[in-house]
């Protein structure tokens, strides 16, 4: 894996991902950011034009929440079926 910047606008969030969100969570989560600044990156995979989500989703809702354009992200391979 290696970490990149993408933009959090060219992430796809796939509907299997799109539980619940904790809105203390992503409080919480866009309070350290803002402070410490993103320790954890996210996991997407590329595919075509977009990044898919594949892990992350309140650290994405924090960044969002920051109004920050992009998001640190540890790109994976697709799984093959």
């Amino acid at each position: 894996m290696r970490a990149v910047k993408v933009k959090i606008a060219d992430i796809y969030v796939p509907t299997a991902l799109r539980a619940p969100i904790d809105a203390a969570k992503v409080e919480a989560l866009a309070l350290s950011i803002a402070d410490q600044g993103q320790q954890e990156p996210i996991l997407v995979r590329q595919d075509k034009d977009r990044y898919v989500l594949v892990g992350g989703l309140h650290r994405v809702e924090a960044c969002k929440a920051l109004g920050e354009v992009t998001i640190i992200a540890n790109l994976v391979q697709a799984r093959k079926h």
